[in-house]
């Protein structure tokens, strides 16, 4: 499963790329906001640092407000992947921008219908919100599941399933165990699957065996 990381902070992205866990980035309005950075300087800085996608999310309504968008979008690298949302405005836009040869990421998914108009339309990744799910009752790996079965039945789709809205390292583990192609997560979550305590322990016995025998 590809790691995507999901961030508009340039440093966190470069410390993913120095560890070699940075297959790709996503990044939405509120990220871009949270860096308080012009949005085009922000994308070409990512997109400088990772070898992979880099998704940069329209704002626009209507399918040619954000096909104009993603025209001027794609123009600033070639790692920039449009990111629409899962409206018929956004999947008529995909349809046009995917045609083009243009990759598209179709976020704010929530049901496997979705998903599935989604692939139709031509998207390069749907972007199933497994958190924001789980935060209404909802258990958003079902949804995880039934995209990856639905797609496989299929195999002229070709539409990657992108875990996203990532709450915690659970949420990684079981996305690779259902078959997910990728999930994009937030440094914090990143970070948390570096630690378990038994490594901790475990590290600190042996430089204590280790340092008995040096004496």
């Amino acid at each position: 499963m590809k790691i995507f990381i999901d961030s508009a902070d340039v440093d966190e992205i470069r410390e993913a790329v120095s560890l070699g866990l940075a297959d790709g980035v996503t990044t939405n309005p509120t990220l871009i906001a949270r860096s308080g950075r012009n949005f085009k300087e922000v994308i070409g800085e990512i997109s400088a640092l990772v070898d992979g996608p880099v998704s940069a999310e329209v704002t626009g309504l209507t399918a040619d407000e954000m096909v104009e968008e993603g025209l001027e979008y794609a123009k600033w690298s070639e790692n920039v992947i449009i990111k629409v949302p899962l409206t018929r405005e956004g999947l008529k836009a995909c349809k046009r921008l995917s045609s083009q040869g243009i990759g598209v990421n179709v976020t704010l998914c929530f049901s496997a219908n979705q998903a599935l108009l989604a692939a139709k339309a031509g998207a390069t990744y749907i972007s199933p919100f497994i958190g924001r799910l789980d935060d209404v009752g909802q258990d958003g790996m079902d949804l995880i599941a039934e995209i990856v079965e639905i797609y496989s039945n299929y195999p002229e789709l070709k539409t990657q399933v992108l875990v996203a809205s990532v709450r915690h390292p659970r949420h990684v583990t079981d996305a690779a165990m259902l078959g997910a192609d990728v999930a994009t997560i937030p440094f914090g979550v990143l970070d948390k699957m570096f630690n378990h305590p038994l490594t901790d322990s475990g590290l600190e016995k042996f430089l204590k065996d280790w340092e008995s025998v040096q004496g």
